[in-house]
């Protein structure tokens, strides 16, 4: 866990934190995507959905939607999981939104547009581009989408390929690490600085950070006693084998013994 000053945007803590700022959420969705918003409603901050017992639940980092009723999830993902692990989360976090706005009232024929965003800060298709871009087509005629509403982007910041902005391109330098005289970059730096003197924030991110903490202490105490039991186990079945293979070695040499003999 990094201390509170050592904090920037591409950690996820300081992203909610500063995503929650209205004004900053509108301006970086507009940037990403090219389009003027009028407004933003806030969803729910860091939204927990678990539509029954036996399912997975998700915190949504950023759940918002426009004044066109355009549903978004912004995500920073600063780990890269292994495989096939980042599209199938997108996968899964479609499902859970889908859920939640049928469970609003929505028919299915109703649904929102919704796009689901994912800044990485590594390159999630090794392609180099800064933006990938998905949507549902037919392979047999790439002109013809599904126009199921559901779009997925992921953002590289290191990547180089692509026509995308200028603007778009200091963003996701920033995010990577680079300042600049940006002007929403230094917004974002403002705000990152004004809330950081904030004793209330500082508190909560205390909290936050033991309780992370305590959860690591436990699972590696977990994770001990699990291997110890394993091993325990490796043990016993080692020992069995070894003690079958001096029986049969024992037994090998009887016979061997009583054929001499005869």
């Amino acid at each position: 866990m990094k201390s509170w000053e050592e904090l920037t945007i591409c950690d996820d803590y300081m992203f909610k934190l500063i995503m929650s700022r209205k004004r900053i959420c509108r301006k970086v969705l507009e940037r990403i995507l090219h389009v003027e918003i009028s407004d933003i409603h806030y969803l729910e901050a860091e939204k927990p959905m678990k539509p029954s017992y036996r399912s997975k639940g998700v915190r949504l980092d950023v759940y918002v939607r426009d004044d066109a009723h355009t549903v978004y999830n912004i995500e920073m993902q600063v780990r890269q999981p292994e495989g096939d692990g980042l599209a199938k989360r997108t996968r899964y976090y479609q499902s859970m939104i889908d859920a939640d706005l049928l469970a609003a009232g929505a028919d299915y024929d109703e649904l929102n547009q919704t796009i689901i965003i994912f800044i990485c800060p590594f390159d999630p298709f090794g392609k180099d581009q800064c933006i990938y871009t998905f949507e549902n087509l037919c392979r047999e005629d790439t002109s013809l989408l599904l126009r199921d509403g559901a779009q997925k982007i992921f953002l590289n910041t290191r990547g180089t390929a692509g026509d995308v902005s200028d603007a778009l391109k200091v963003f996701l330098s920033y995010v990577d690490g680079v300042l600049s005289g940006d002007a929403l970059v230094q917004e974002i730096e403002d705000e990152i600085r004004k809330v950081k003197t904030e004793e209330g924030e500082r508190v909560e991110y205390m909290t936050f950070a033991m309780k992370m903490r305590d959860e690591w202490k436990a699972g590696m105490s977990e994770g001990r006693m699990a291997g110890r039991k394993e091993g325990r186990k490796e043990g016993i079945k080692e020992g069995a084998q070894q003690d079958r293979g001096v029986c049969e070695e024992k037994s090998v040499n009887r016979i061997f013994y009583d054929v001499c003999k005869c």
